[in-house]
């Protein structure tokens, strides 16, 4: 394990994966969301199948034992990433950020339900702490008292949480997925069928992009295939526990880039409920380390015992 270049992994894939989405937003007036999901997913093939055949993985990535899995968790993700492309058009970088970080939230919620994990009263507590957050960012968005913007802004803040619900709902088909499948397998594939499912989108009006946009999707295609394989490679070099509170340092790179690029001025009421929604993430992942830790030590004493 080398915990620094497990961070230094995890950062450069936040970083990357928040610049693609400001790719995707300059586009988002006039490339529809399912043809920004076909460009992310389909360009980010060719860099993950070279990644996999330099560490000679290629047949591990190809090799499904749980297809419908894949498909299932490639329905969730795709869904996720749509609604995420199409909410970036209405809101400010920094604020479909925030509302993101619900996704890990629910995840806890969904597992709980659907695969019968153990949650106690600490995580409950969290998880609403969290969404009492997601509440704050989002309701000067929910108004039916302002105009047409602000009706726009309320759709794209829906948008945007469903995107994190089906964000969550995916990576509960992860966690089933890793109990069959490889890593490669589940990256591999996941790219695969979210470009099978984006031109289902064809007839609903994809657009010949200027060769600006064509350009800034072909790369925010790259981006998330390099995103991807940072990911990926900082849990191979961290633990999971470690890397995971550099999750939120998106809000950081959001919040810099909606100021510069896109002019975009961060409310206090945005950053009170971002700033709740961490604090939450955070205590979730420091109680499951706490209980990683038990957990490994009462294993040690009952092997000793043994």
């Amino acid at each position: 394990m080398r915990p620094l270049r497990g961070i230094a992994f995890k950062l450069g894939s936040v970083l990357v994966f928040i610049v693609m989405s400001s790719m995707i937003k300059v586009t988002a007036d006039h490339v529809p969301a399912g043809q920004a999901v076909f460009f992310r997913s389909a360009f980010a093939i060719p860099v993950i199948v070279v990644w996999l055949m330099l560490r000679r993985e290629l047949a591990t990535g190809l090799r499904a034992v749980n297809p419908m899995g894949h498909v299932w968790r490639g329905f969730a993700g795709t869904c996720a990433m749509g609604l995420g492309f199409a909410g970036l058009g209405y809101l400010p970088l920094p604020e479909v950020t925030a509302i993101g970080y619900a996704a890990p939230l629910l995840t806890v919620i969904f597992a709980a339900m659907f695969l019968g994990e153990d949650v106690r009263l600490f995580r409950l507590s969290c998880v609403a702490l969290g969404m009492i957050g997601v509440l704050i960012v989002l309701a000067p968005r929910l108004t039916v008292l302002d105009g047409g913007a602000g009706h726009a802004e309320a759709f794209g803040a829906m948008l945007v949480l469903g995107g994190a619900v089906f964000a969550a709902l995916a990576q509960v088909f992860v966690r089933k997925l890793v109990q069959t499948e490889k890593t490669p397998a589940i990256v591999f594939y996941f790219s695969l069928t979210a470009t099978a499912l984006s031109l289902i989108t064809v007839p609903f009006g994809w657009v010949w992009p200027a060769p600006f946009e064509l350009a800034l999707l072909v790369g925010a295609g790259l981006l998330g295939g390099i995103g991807q394989i940072l990911l990926t490679s900082s849990y191979r070099e961290a633990d999971a526990s470690l890397v995971a509170p550099f999750d939120y340092a998106s809000m950081l790179f959001a919040l810099a880039i909606g100021w510069f690029v896109f002019s975009e001025m961060p409310t206090l009421t945005m950053l009170l409920g971002a700033a709740i929604i961490i604090t939450a993430g955070i205590l979730i992942i420091w109680r499951e380390r706490r209980l990683g830790k038990d957990r490994a030590a009462a294993r040690k004493v009952t092997t000793l015992q043994g």
